[in-house]
């Protein structure tokens, strides 16, 4: 398949860049794969798609502040995005600058932080933190949000909370899980009490998750690599459900991926790890039944990814349908729930 197969025009009025006042409040397009038709909907109505014996399985993950504006020594400045954090002095970032910092170079972020260039691969360097504090820790005191490029915008006030899911407890991602912020408390209470099970699994969302496809034959494109964490406790209530007939539905795709990646040898398995899965049409799921997700960037690997989930057509079809109507669109947009096609998507 193509790159260009996964197109789509998307007028630029149609991105969502601030959220709306209340997190349930946008629309939802269902999407029904094995008999390809779609419905207009409202998020709010989600739990009226759930049944007793249902699980909703959530990535925990949470956004950490990951963008750091400082200088080199020879005065230039620099920006630097964390990709992940190695350990408690040490992450490996992207950075952009007039000229790359060497290997060697102290770089001061924020005025206040002083860091070394261990080593450079490709477009990521590693970097060594001042020991007085850890990364992280660091990161809270002189970070910024990292919101999505299409935003065009800083962090303002409400992003503090909003581009957080409200279940976030395991800080490390770049990037919203964010399928999940249109959840809220009121509404996990509701599933709750209409016997709906709930189950966590942790995958740090990458800045690489906004890289492009920058080939034209999919299977040429080297997907980026994410950390994992798929505990015991899930793995067995993914077999409870499926043993009482219920539906496994994932909310969004990083929850998608680490369950599919954690059942790579054919059975779920609890474990951690780093997933370069590559979801593409022709991929044969073995967990997730329903994905709660949002509308994804044209030609992009999360595009194919429902696209294999759903079904290619009707996909595209819904894409077509929600420009049409003018959903919201990306991290703050509206969402979709699909429900997925036969095993050749």
């Amino acid at each position: 398949m193509k790159t260009a197969d996964f197109d789509y025009d998307l007028p630029e009025a149609l991105i969502a860049r601030h959220p709306l006042p209340e997190r349930t409040a946008s629309r939802l397009l269902h999407v029904d794969g094995p008999h390809k038709t779609f419905t207009d909907r409202l998020f709010a109505e989600l739990p009226e798609f759930f049944r007793a014996g249902d699980l909703l399985v959530f990535n925990d993950t949470r956004v950490i502040k990951a963008r750091l504006f400082g200088e080199k020594e020879t005065g230039g400045r620099i920006e630097a995005l964390i990709e992940r954090v190695l350990s408690e002095h040490e992450a490996i970032a992207f950075i952009r600058a007039s000229h790359g910092p060497k290997p060697g170079a102290h770089l001061t972020f924020a005025g206040a932080i002083a860091a070394e260039v261990i080593e450079r691969s490709d477009d990521l360097y590693r970097l060594r933190f001042d020991p007085a504090k850890t990364v992280l820790e660091w990161l809270e005191s002189y970070g910024e949000l990292p919101l999505p490029p299409y935003f065009e915008r800083r962090p303002e006030a409400d992003d503090e909370a909003r581009y957080q899911t409200v279940y976030a407890r395991e800080p490390g991602a770049v990037a919203a899980p964010t399928a999940g912020l249109h959840f809220d408390d009121a509404m996990l209470a509701a599933l709750k009490a209409k016997g709906v099970q709930t189950a966590y699994v942790t995958l740090h969302v990458g800045a690489g998750t906004f890289q492009p496809v920058r080939v034209d034959d999919i299977r040429e494109h080297k997907m980026h690599s994410e950390l994992y964490d798929v505990p015991a406790a899930t793995v067995a209530a993914v077999a409870a459900a499926q043993a009482r007939g219920g539906r496994i539905t994932a909310v969004g795709t990083t929850s998608l991926r680490a369950l599919e990646s954690a059942a790579h040898g054919g059975r779920l398995a609890a474990g951690q790890g780093e997933t370069d899965i590559f979801i593409t049409p022709g991929y044969e799921f073995r967990v997730v039944k329903r994905l709660v997700t949002n509308f994804h960037l044209p030609r992009s690997t999360l595009l194919m990814l429902v696209c294999a989930f759903g079904g290619m057509d009707i996909l595209l079809a819904t894409y077509r349908h929600a420009v049409e109507q003018r959903y919201r669109f990306f991290s703050y947009g509206d969402a979709m729930l699909i429900e997925r096609a036969g095993p050749a998507g």
